[in-house]
């Protein structure tokens, strides 16, 4: 990042760069809660203010460089606060829970009306807790996550921890292994444990394939908050298997306060909670990561006044502190930057809009990061007006369409990269195997505050009462090598819930033109081969899909089947037997030469689930499908946490061999895994 000529001034360890005096944004202040040094671990919240005399307000963006190490992006540009000239920026709350040392954390604001930039660095020291040879274990501000420091390693080795209740003749879980790097100390998040329980923890190094335990410490973890309500779950067929002991829940309820994200064992007792700061908007858990740690989207304040839904991408670590961050009006002024035509705000269209006015967004969904380096894709909507008649619109006023936009963004959370619904490479509005002039089959729309919908922006005088909700993409899938077992660059696999679609973009690592290569489902390009006699063979209002074993396996699918069980002549109607009447387990292959798909299974869930849905193929071979919505009365709507054999108990019917049934409140997904560090690859 480039910087102006700094004045240097100390206090203690604390250095402080001020931007230059003729800047139009000032920065007046950057203080940390607790000066230096302090130890890993601690919770440290920077103050910054500033002044801005230009066009625009001041927006604030935070880095941290750790020891040696490259300048991170933590949280991307967002509004502050103003009062008596002064803008102050959002609290930045930083918890160092890596190595030792001296780091520098910097404050960046620029005002986007003028291109006005002012930043301050600040050198921040950070030191061990661990002084001699025996490991220091920590509660963390997540009761049940703790953090263990051990003494330092040698090169070359790995450490990681193995941690067992001290009351049962147990085997240990074992956290990710970490590349030793002396002489620093190693720090680790130790998750996946059961409140008010007493634990032995203690370091394991692996060195050329030998591993030496280290000296074991002690802790009690803390009970469940009292301030947070937990949902409670039920087992309603104990788990024949228990090679995938964890069971990680994102909840989500609509109308009502949801409940934290949870992780379980297969008897349904909480071993981690993830609580977002704002609980009352909720969040969507998208993806474990490798390691530990999750990718959400969160409700809270950022740059658009009239959104409050979604407005946030996070990734936070096992104890809930953001690792990075960024939020729609950071990324709508990257899109402007990268040429995108609909990227920009919503605020900034009059009132009724043109024919052709068109924003980001959202986030939505999905958000993956899988992709090569560490980068990571992710769903925002977008809105698009359109001529009055479009997509069958019988009000004779404008139509407010809702599309997609798929944004790629390198390690620092900087759009590098985007797919656009309503902007295909080669002109005009929709693709061949998209268009905007094809609705979605059973017609779905979004108001303003429309349960299941993003933030509708558009919509007022001159423009129908309901947008069309036309895609609803709802998952992200990275396919590396193209599905080839031969080195080549990897494309991304995208599902739009109310097309019934699943299709594939050329994103050729950054390359790609956008184009959709195939579309899958009913009506695309491919045949299916009836293996079951199914009389509505094909999946719809999908979720879930993702390609197994590195893109060279099956494709699992969470088959809603919201098409199929609707009236002809779509669907099956009242009259559909029980099975063809209930959401689908399904796993399928496909041949792009060919362009056939075969089912491997399609199990009968037991139940239909509306929306939502998880799919996964397990490493033991069995299958996890979380069927998430199932009504079963007024005010009653449980989900079911499903571990399946891998051979339907009768295929002519699609019966599955329930190997757990763990069921609960209504989710958006679930994940079923060995433990927090290692969650599925799709």
């Amino acid at each position: 990042m480039k910087k102006s000529n700094h004045i240097v001034f100390l206090v203690g360890l604390f250095a402080v760069w001020p931007a230059t005096a003729l800047a139009t944004v000032t920065i007046t202040s950057w203080t940390p809660s607790y000066n230096p040094p302090q130890p890993i671990g601690k919770t440290i919240t920077w103050t910054a203010t500033a002044t801005d005399s230009g066009p625009g307000s001041p927006t604030f963006q935070f880095w941290v460089t750790p020891p040696g190490g490259t300048p991170a992006l933590v949280k991307d540009f967002n509004a502050g606060t103003f009062s008596s000239g002064t803008w102050t920026a959002q609290p930045f709350v930083w918890v160092p829970t890596g190595v030792e040392g001296l780091y520098q954390v910097e404050v960046v604001a620029k005002d986007f009306k003028s291109g006005d930039t002012s930043s301050q660095t600040a050198s921040y020291q950070i030191n061990a807790v661990v002084t001699g040879n025996t490991p220091v274990v920590e509660r963390t501000s997540n009761s049940l996550v703790a953090l263990f420091s051990a003494p330092s390693c040698a090169a070359g080795s790995q450490m990681r921890v193995a941690f067992v209740q001290q009351s049962k003749n147990a085997s240990a879980t074992a956290s990710h292994w970490e590349p030793c790097h002396p002489p620093d100390t190693m720090t680790f998040e130790v998750a996946g444990m059961y409140p008010s329980t007493a634990y032995n923890m203690y370091a394991q190094t692996n060195t050329n394939g030998k591993i030496v335990n280290g000296p074991t410490v002690t802790l009690t973890t803390g009970a469940l908050p009292t301030n947070i309500t937990f949902p409670t779950f039920t087992v309603v067929t104990p788990a024949a298997d228990t090679s995938n002991p964890v069971i990680l829940h994102n909840m989500i309820l609509f109308g009502t306060t949801p409940y934290p994200d949870v992780a379980t064992d297969l008897q349904g007792n909480i071993i981690w909670y993830y609580s977002p700061d704002d609980l009352s908007g909720g969040d969507i858990l998208t993806r474990p990561l490798e390691g530990g740690g999750i990718i959400s989207t969160q409700d809270n304040y950022a740059w658009n006044p009239k959104a409050y839904k979604a407005q946030f991408l996070r990734q936070t670590d096992l104890a809930g502190n953001i690792v990075r961050e960024t939020n729609t009006g950071a990324v709508q002024q990257q899109l402007l930057a990268l040429g995108a035509v609909d990227g920009g705000s919503c605020n900034t269209i009059p009132s009724p809009p043109p024919v052709g006015a068109s924003c980001a967004g959202a986030f939505h969904h999905d958000a993956i990061q899988t992709l090569p380096n560490g980068w990571t894709a992710a769903l925002m909507d977008i809105e698009k007006i359109f001529p009055p008649g479009t997509q069958g619109d019988t009000s004779g006023l404008l139509v407010d369409v809702i599309g997609d936009m798929i944004i790629v963004m390198d390690t620092n959370w900087q759009v590098q990269w985007y797919w656009d619904s309503f902007d295909p490479a080669g002109g005009g509005n929709g693709y061949p195997l998209l268009p905007v002039s094809q609705p979605a089959p059973l017609g779905e729309t979004c108001g303003a505050n429309t349960s299941g919908c993003p933030p509708i922006l558009l919509l007022g005088p001159g423009v129908a009462p309901l947008a069309k909700d036309w895609l609803h993409a709802n998952s992200l899938y990275y396919w590396p090598n193209d599905g080839s077992t031969t080195s080549q660059p990897g494309d991304i696999i995208w599902s739009s819930r109310d097309e019934d679609a699943v299709l594939k973009i050329d994103y050729k690592d950054g390359a790609g033109t956008g184009d959709i290569w195939w579309r899958m489902g009913l009506g695309g390009g491919f045949t299916f081969i009836n293996t079951y006699n199914d009389p509505f063979p094909w999946f719809s209002h999908q979720h879930d899909v993702g390609i197994e074993d590195n893109g060279l396996g099956v494709t699992t699918i969470f088959d809603n089947g919201n098409t199929r069980v609707s009236p002809p002549p779509l669907g099956l109607g009242s009259g559909c037997a029980p099975y063809d009447c209930d959401s689908r387990g399904m796993a399928i292959t496909f041949s792009e030469s060919t362009m056939q798909v075969t089912p491997v299974v399609s199990f009968d869930l037991g139940a239909f689930s509306a929306a939502m849905g998880s799919a996964e193929l397990l490493a033991n071979g069995n299958y996890f499908f979380q069927n998430p919505v199932v009504v079963l009365g007024l005010n009653d709507v449980v989900a079911y946490s499903l571990e399946i054999a891998p051979v339907p108990a009768a295929p002519q019917a699609g019966a599955a061999k329930i190997l757990l049934d763990l069921s609960g409140p209504e989710h958006y997904r679930g994940w079923q895994m060995p433990s927090l560090y290692y969650p599925p690859t799709t």
